[in-house]
């Protein structure tokens, strides 16, 4: 398939701003130009009920997050949602257009979490703060609407792999029940060597670049690149694991490593939706405001977190 025509048009601007790659800026050039992308393309925030500022427990010290609840009487289900950025960018700010998006639409109580990023705090930092909050959304939900029996996780780029993550640790610690995951894009293989990882090289869009370039930061040992934690699908066995919504982009260096996370959970037993969005690129996702494949694909997310957060579970959790 070709590029959608939508993406075509924004890759041509791209091609037109003489600002160079976020791998070719400084950290700090990176971090505030990755920002202002995201909010040029996420669109007009959809109002909630409640957005609340929090502060939990994490293994090294407190973590900002931020609760949003829908309008109306609970008790809603329960999401905690990871934004990417490679592991080295994103805040808060970033994913607050998603999850608004997925706050109003699923009628879910949703959490974003301020996990430790690199290269100022490499592996395992994410993953351990991932599933602090996992941990801490489980047991404090309630006193803010949810339902911590209708538990959820969800992330984009690195927050899928970061999902994939604390589905891993929840099954090896006993806790907390996870109902179903959703990973976007996500990265599931440091030393993946897949055709879609070598022949994306466009220098406007995410490219196998990018991705060297926050592998880079992330992993201060490359030998921790075979950690399931940073690899999820080098872990010895995914039988166990919730429910997955799996979502890829055809023209994205991540595609082909995202799709075999998919076909190796089928294989093992869990059940898995996996949509490949053709003539997408990574981060459509969370670009509402410029391309409607990113709309439908929210919108696919909240219809698959409905189904699977509904108070009588499906998947016999």
């Amino acid at each position: 398939m070709p590029l959608h025509h939508q993406v075509a048009e924004m890759l041509s601007e791209r091609r037109r701003d003489p600002t160079p790659p976020l791998y070719e800026l400084s950290l700090a050039q990176a971090r505030a130009n990755d920002l202002a992308s995201v909010r040029a393309g996420g669109g007009t925030a959809r109002p909630v009920g409640e957005v609340r500022s929090l502060t939990l427990p994490g293994p090294a010290g407190d973590l900002p997050a931020r609760l949003y609840r829908p309008a109306g009487a609970g008790p809603f289900p329960v999401l905690l949602y990871l934004f990417g950025g490679g592991w080295t960018l994103g805040t808060l700010d970033t994913c607050d257009g998603v999850c608004r998006q997925l706050c109003a639409d699923a009628s879910c109580l949703v959490m974003s979490v301020q996990y430790r990023t690199a290269p100022e705090h490499p592996f395992p930092a994410a993953p351990q703060d991932s599933y602090a909050a996992a941990a801490w959304l489980a047991e404090h939900a309630a006193e803010f609407g949810g339902d911590p029996a209708r538990l959820a996780v969800a992330g984009d780029s690195s927050g899928g792999n970061l999902t994939a993550a604390v589905t891993l640790l929840a099954r090896e610690r006993g806790g907390p029940a996870l109902r179903c995951q959703v990973l976007v894009y996500p990265n599931t293989d440091y030393r993946a060597d897949t055709a879609s990882r070598r022949d994306i090289d466009d220098r406007a869009m995410f490219n196998r670049h990018s991705v060297n370039w926050y592998w880079a930061h992330y992993l201060s040992d490359p030998a921790d690149g075979d950690n399931p934690l940073a690899s999820p699908l080098r872990a010895v066995t995914l039988h166990g694991l919730p429910p997955a919504l799996v979502i890829s982009a055809e023209f994205d260096p991540l595609r082909d490593e995202a799709e075999a996370y998919a076909h190796r959970l089928r294989a093992e037993g869990v059940p898995v939706t996996l949509t490949r969005y053709d003539g997408m690129v990574h981060g459509f996702f969370t670009m509402p405001g410029k391309l409607d494949d990113a709309r439908r694909a929210v919108a696919e997310v909240c219809g698959f977190l409905r189904e699977h957060l509904a108070e009588a579970s499906t998947d016999g959790a």
